[in-house]
């Protein structure tokens, strides 16, 4: 099955690409759940074939996808392994947002884009954990900070380089957050294995560990109140949205394929599952919800145009897009579970990991509920966010 209702083939360019990956990954899918490993295997054959490159422009070295085309490759690969493409959208969004910075006049962003491309660099994040008010503290020292702290809900830490993070300096009011990248390799920063959890195992989300590292003054990358949703985190954010969105879309699309198989194969006769109507209804509502779901990703990413800017309004239509691909993904699971009856209860049959995978996206900041309160608060001339 390919993407629901796919535009053209420039914004379909690399799912080939994507699949191919994809379908390593699922060879390996059910080891990694069991015993919540890293998705190595495919990330061997992502850097082999650019893949982790996808977004940096081709000037600098990599494959130039548009936005829209890492959202179409990431909804390909969901539909093969949710934990990969969930692992891997962190370091796709966090290069998408450094070609914004690029576009924006950040200095620094083109040597980052180059050495995504050239020395194979992969970017982590402790976004998930930090938020609005990290617990790791920054203390000023002679030309940078020292940094301390643990940060939770790294994924893909076993297979990154770096992971862009941040830290609270000072204390009270005049608290600030800045914004920063620490290598893996740096003496005091350690992965500790403490992810164990109902789903998307394979990502190996686990802790990380910083502990009497300095940052230089100078990379240093941005700085926000602490408490308040500033410009860093919101360009994060609004990059995360999409990309995060379409993995999950993949997940129910891949449900979906699987129940519709289910429900074709075998016997035609009149009670065979294709012709049960609370089959066919199920599987008319699955490809209903999928549809819109891709149509508000899609038509996001085209009202943020090519020249967007990091601002609420834009980032009020990237965060309904996302809550709308990630309901309907569960609500899509759940319905091919349905279809599939008691057969997709074994944990050898792979709709049960989908089931586990899926509910990873109602924590995503901002969660489902929060984007509510968020577009309702807009709407009420107050773009704040407090949770």
């Amino acid at each position: 099955m390919t993407l629901i209702d796919s535009p053209p083939d420039t914004d379909t360019r690399f799912v080939g690409l994507a699949a191919e990956i994809g379908a390593v990954a699922a060879k390996h899918a059910a080891e990694h759940d069991r015993d919540a490993t890293f998705v190595s295997e495919a990330y061997a054959l992502m850097r082999d074939r650019g893949y982790l490159a996808l977004a940096v422009p081709v000037e600098l070295g990599g494959l130039g996808a548009s936005f829209k085309q890492v959202c179409h490759a990431q909804a390909e690969l969901a539909r093969h392994d949710g934990a990969t493409a969930l692992a891997c959208a962190m370091h796709q969004y966090l290069t998408l947002m450094q070609v914004y910075r690029r576009r924006k006049g950040a200095p620094d962003a083109e040597a980052v884009l180059r050495r995504i491309a050239d020395d194979g660099i992969v970017i982590a994040t402790s976004g998930g954990s930090d938020w609005l008010w990290p617990t790791t503290t920054a203390v000023e020292v002679g030309g940078g900070y020292l940094i301390n702290g643990r940060k939770a809900f790294c994924s893909q830490s076993p297979g990154a380089t770096v992971v862009a993070t941040c830290a609270v300096l000072g204390e009270g009011a005049g608290a600030e957050v800045i914004h920063f990248s620490v290598p893996f390799a740096a003496e005091g920063v350690r992965i500790e294995e403490t992810w164990d959890t109902l789903g998307m195992r394979g990502t190996a989300s686990h802790d990380v560990v910083i502990e009497d590292v300095v940052i230089p003054a100078d990379k240093i990358t941005g700085r926000r109140p602490y408490g308040e949703f500033g410009g860093p985190l919101a360009a994060a954010a609004m990059h995360f949205a999409p990309v995060v969105g379409a993995t999950y879309y993949g997940i129910g699309a891949g449900a979906r394929a699987i129940a519709v198989a289910a429900a074709t194969a075998g016997t035609r006769g009149p009670t065979a599952l294709a012709n049960l109507p609370r089959v066919q209804r199920a599987v008319g509502l699955m490809d209903t919800r999928l549809r819109v779901a891709w149509w508000a990703l899609m038509g996001a990413v085209d009202e943020l145009g090519e020249d967007y800017t990091c601002d609420p309004t834009t980032l009020n239509t990237v965060m309904i897009a996302k809550r709308q691909a990630v309901t309907a993904a569960i609500e899509v699971v759940d319905l091919a579970m349905d279809v599939v009856g008691g057969r997709a209860f074994y944990r050898r049959f792979p709709l049960e990991r989908a089931y586990r995978d899926v509910r990873a996206g109602a924590f995503h900041p901002f969660t489902p509920e929060l984007t509510l309160t968020y577009a309702g608060k807009l709407a009420l001339g107050d773009s704040g966010v407090t949770e």
